[in-house]
């Protein structure tokens, strides 16, 4: 075993990256030995690790016992009573962060706001004396349906000080989705905007809501904030219901009506609903000190958040990614936060690299989707920008594939900045794992380690382990604190989800394998597997093959039913510039998966396509793709999806 191992290390040095030593010198956590230390007190002696972890965090009681396990329920930090506002906000204040910039905005049009965390804090203190104002109570939940303007963030906290949970929903939802995730918590308030913008134009985000209100009767006001302006985007107003933003603001007075509402520590922060596969989307519900613990600690250590770091996570906060890591994680950690409204090409494909140029940024957390589509637009968009102000670098939302992740290492991050490839979940709240920047080296399609009191394990369909090197079933054993507490009004299929499938332990519903060295690859969800002829083939590692080739940019591998194999492989692909679609490239390619994975991994079929259908968050829709390719209706939820008219092309494309 152990010569099977130092072979195995051998070989990943060819394909590892190692911090530089000026990296290691500022990082909180500089050395494995010293990463291993404290993950082993986080699992032997829990109470001792999270409690000196959890210090900067403003308690008015830390609680009495760190946790209690009642399968499949945890609840953390017992008796304990906090509001996270006075985190995120009121501790800074009268120190020398009262005057950093808490959020740096920049506008799809370019224009720039700044706030410091003493703007920050009266913000949120007029929109929470506000809200009270108009009768929302401690406990009734608020939906939040805006685009990526500072607003969003003071809505999501200003309903964190008065206890009131919130539910955020994708701007990019219609108004079905939107109303079922209302009704789902009967929420008492909604709080939008009149328009947002999105590639010059504007998508009227009110007018949504007035539909989706049609049938949506536990809501008694609708909060709406003047984006676009009367004149790009007029709205209707219901007398009684809908209240002008700014009118609001004014016409109420604040001071003590803005404080912190103390809460339990298992008072509900928020909802956030995700997909599910019976059509249903499922209320993720996460109480206030265990994820807030988990946020908070993981954006300081992950990121290794400095006091001089200009930070950008380009997720939109109807997604988890925003709610942990562009709000409660790095505003409790006192950092900057760079915001950004717009599409990532508008005007073109160099607008992100122009806003890092431009505001200095040092920390940029994307995802794989976006990654891929820069790769695509070509070279010519980054090599005119000066990127030099980054030192770390994030990937976030899916497996990247090894030749993106180097693209991303050598040419965003020349070379010298570590990437921390993330992986997580709504249901996790926060990261669980990666390779912390300053102790571990990284290896392309590898996420790396587990994060602090994370217990992974990779089992098969009965829970038995599995060796080294082989794939399996991704599991957590024990709990940690940001895990969801339960779905919202449904706890047996919060049970069904998670617990039912492995014996006690936490389902992620997610393939992967571990190396010798301890390294952990997630190859994506379960459910994402091809079976030919008795092999196995996980999609995402047929898609990084692909992406690896040089003609090709982005890559979706999906089953359709198959008399002779059980199931066949069809992968719908888009070409890098330059490239021309013809048959004989499409052979080729399929022969390159045959070549480089085996012959039984060969594609049925390759459809090379103009564009794939994505959800508006970048993710790939492979259920689509899926049903195209099995000659099936296209069906379910279409909502969050980007662009429909891709998915017609696609059709032509496979039956051509």
């Amino acid at each position: 075993m152990g010569d099977e191992k130092s072979a195995h290390s051998a070989a990943a040095d060819a394909d590892t990256y190692f911090p530089s030593p000026e990296f290691v010198a500022r990082a909180r956590i500089r050395s494995k030995e010293d990463y291993e230390r404290l993950y082993r007190e986080s699992l032997e002696s829990p109470d001792t690790f999270w409690r000196r972890e959890a210090q900067d965090i403003v308690w008015r009681d830390q609680g009495h016992e760190l946790s209690q396990w009642d399968e499949p329920h945890a609840k953390w930090f017992i008796g304990s009573r906090l509001n996270v506002t006075e985190t995120c906000v009121d501790r800074h204040l009268g120190t020398e962060r009262e005057h950093k910039t808490a959020i740096l905005f920049e506008a799809e049009d370019g224009e720039v706001r700044r706030y410091s965390y003493r703007q920050l804090y009266e913000e949120v203190e007029k929109l929470t004396a506000t809200l009270r104002g108009l009768g929302l109570r401690t406990g009734e939940r608020v939906a939040i349906y805006m685009g990526m303007v500072p607003e969003a963030v003071f809505a999501m906290l200003a309903c964190a000080r008065i206890g009131a949970p919130h539910t955020v929903v994708f701007g990019g939802f219609a108004a079905e989705p939107l109303r079922d995730r209302i009704n789902d918590c009967e929420a008492a308030f909604v709080l939008t905007q009149d328009g947002a913008f999105r590639r010059g134009a504007v998508i009227p985000l009110k007018a949504t809501v007035d539909e989706a209100l049609a049938d949506a009767p536990s809501v008694r006001k609708v909060l709406v904030l003047g984006r676009a302006g009367p004149e790009r985007c007029p709205i209707h107003t219901e007398a009684g219901r809908d209240i002008d933003w700014y009118e609001a603001l004014a016409n109420h007075s604040h001071g003590s009506s803005g404080a912190a509402e103390v809460v339990s520590g298992d008072h509900s922060l928020f909802i956030l609903y995700t997909s599910g596969s019976t059509g249903k989307p499922k209320g993720v519900h996460h109480t206030c000190a265990g994820y807030f613990v988990g946020a908070h600690i993981s954006t300081k250590y992950v990121f290794d958040l400095q006091d001089d770091d200009i930070y950008w996570c380009t997720a939109d906060i109807g997604w988890v990614t925003g709610h942990s890591y562009v709000v409660y994680g790095p505003l409790s950690n006192g950092a900057t936060c760079l915001i950004y409204e717009g599409a990532p090409n508008q005007p073109d494909f160099g607008r992100f690299w122009s806003i890092i140029e431009r505001h200095k940024v040092t920390i940029l957390y994307t995802a794989p989707t976006a990654i891929r589509a820069f790769i695509r637009a070509g070279d010519q968009f980054v090599d005119r920008h000066d990127l030099s102000s980054l030192r770390l670098l994030g990937s976030v939302g899916e497996p990247i594939n090894p030749e993106a992740w180097r693209w991303y290492h050598a040419k965003i991050g020349g070379g010298r900045c570590p990437i921390v490839d993330t992986w997580w979940q709504t249901e996790t709240g926060s990261i669980l794992m990666t390779t912390l920047p300053g102790a571990h080296a990284m290896r392309p399609g590898s996420t790396g380690m587990p994060f602090f009191g994370v217990e992974p394990a990779i089992v098969t369909a009965t829970g038995e382990a599995v060796p080294d090197g082989e794939g399996g079933l991704l599991v957590i054993k024990r709990p940690w604190p940001s895990m969801l507490t339960t779905i919202w009004g449904d706890d047996e299929r919060f049970k069904q989800q998670y617990f039912s499938e492995i014996p006690h332990a936490y389902f992620t519903g997610d393939g992967a394998r571990r190396d010798p060295d301890g390294y952990f690859a997630v190859t994506g969800r379960v459910d994402d597997v091809v079976n030919v002829a008795g092999h196995r083939i996980g999609s995402a590692e047929i898609e990084s093959c692909l992406v690896g080739h040089p003609a090709v940019a982005e890559a979706a591998a999906v089953a359709r039913p198959d008399d002779i194999t059980g199931q066949a492989l069809v992968v719908f692909l888009t070409l890098k510039p330059k490239n021309t679609p013809t048959p004989e490239l499409a052979t080729d390619l399929a022969a390159h998966v045959g070549h480089e994975i085996g012959k039984f991994a060969r594609p049925a079929r390759v459809v090379l396509v103009e564009g794939l259908p994505k959800t508006r968050s970048g993710k790939i829709m492979r259920r689509l793709l899926k049903s195209i390719a099995s000659g099936q209706d296209i069906s379910g939820d279409l909502s969050t999806l980007e662009d429909r008219a891709v998915v017609e092309r696609c059709h032509e494309a496979f039956n051509r």
